[in-house]
């Protein structure tokens, strides 16, 4: 099997940035309460009916075609990842190929929901497809409108204080002889804790998930006895329409598991903390990969956070993160990079590539 490069990324940030000061109209809340509890000082939001995920995607997703040195119509499969698609159905994929004015080829475009995990995901399966000659041009996008989805209240500051809407894209070929390419990736998941940083509604689960002895359990929502594949006016009257998040839990879990994912690929590769030139970690929380930084014994320059400007792009963060410190020239060609991202589900994953991408234009 041959091995698989990034010839391409690209990113694309709306215009809008929204500070900590600017929340502030809306809820309970500060700069310094915000910065203390995540590091974040700004996000980007999309203007509304103009910027939806498919075509923040697809800005991102033309630049790194563009820098890929290739042609739209050589794309030959779409892999988008997002936890805020643009309909209920159909997925974004396809939206975004239209947008693209991709139709022509009629390339397959696969969805993937893995939310903070979801890039690391769909570059595992790229990967594979690659390898094995399946498709030689994967156009992977992670992209996030979560602003269009977020509860602008006192009540609902935990969750909306720390994310921002955003695009990553990258292209993945079979990499020549000599090419930096993806040495390893690690996915992993347990839905045991599933609940702890969910959006249940609109959904069929009936008010009740499983534990593991199949027993059921009432979900902590408030009146949430049933559910519904779409919006009802139970849902409305009870504050259920937004994210739920237990941030200590989910801190806990993130530190556990990010260090570990990363360990995996560089004991699979023979390597150590210390060989890394760049870690680019999930932004989900500054506090996070802070001690994941102190955990591996890594320095400053070999960890890329952009968290503080950006907040928490989900499926968006590591592309943004990887281009932004690509495009700075933190990161050139030879460099070992490790991505690694922790999320709801809760799903997990890393990579271990050697930069092969040329340099920024």
């Amino acid at each position: 099997m041959t091995a698989t490069r990034i010839a391409g990324i690209g990113s694309y940030l709306p215009e809008d940035r929204v500070t900590n000061d600017d929340l502030t109209k809306f809820m309970d809340t500060s700069d310094e309460w915000i910065q203390e509890r995540t590091g974040i000082k700004s996000r980007r939001y999309g203007k509304r009916r103009k910027e939806t995920t498919a075509i923040m995607g697809a800005k991102a997703a033309a630049v790194a075609i563009e820098r890929a040195g290739i042609s739209k119509e050589e794309v030959d499969f779409i892999i988008f990842a997002t936890l805020s698609p643009d309909y209920y159905f159909p997925g974004s994929g396809v939206l975004m190929q239209r947008e693209l004015g991709m139709t022509s080829t009629e390339v397959g475009c696969l969805d993937i929901r893995n939310q903070c995990s979801g890039f690391l995901y769909g570059l595992s399966v790229a990967d594979q497809f690659v390898k094995t000659g399946m498709y030689k041009n994967v156009l992977l996008v992670g992209a996030e409108m979560h602003s269009m989805g977020l509860d602008f209240s006192t009540e609902g500051r935990n969750v909306t204080v720390i994310f921002g809407d955003g695009a990553g894209a990258v292209v993945l070929q079979p990499a020549a002889e000599g090419q930096g390419s993806i040495l390893t990736t690690h996915l992993h998941a347990d839905g045991t804790y599933a609940e702890k940083l969910a959006m249940i509604n609109p959904g069929s689960h009936s008010g009740v998930h499983f534990d593991k002895m199949g027993e059921p359990v009432e979900f902590g929502y408030p009146e949430a006895e049933h559910g519904s594949l779409f919006v009802t006016q139970h849902m409305l009257d009870h504050g259920q329409l937004f994210p739920n998040m237990d941030g200590q839990f989910v801190f806990k879990m993130a530190v556990q598991k990010f260090p570990e994912v990363i360990m995996e690929a560089l004991t699979q590769t023979g390597l150590q903390p210390s060989d890394i030139d760049m870690l680019v970690p999930h932004q989900a929380n500054l506090r996070i990969s802070q001690f994941v930084q102190k955990r591996l014994g890594l320095s400053d320059s070999q960890v890329w956070n952009n968290i503080q400007k950006y907040g928490n792009t989900t499926a968006a963060s590591v592309p943004i993160a990887l281009c932004e410190a690509w495009e700075s020239g933190a990161v050139k060609d030879g460099d070992l990079v490790c991505l690694a991202a922790f999320g709801s589900g809760f799903t997990w994953g890393s990579a271990l590539l050697r930069w092969s991408a040329g340099d920024p234009a």
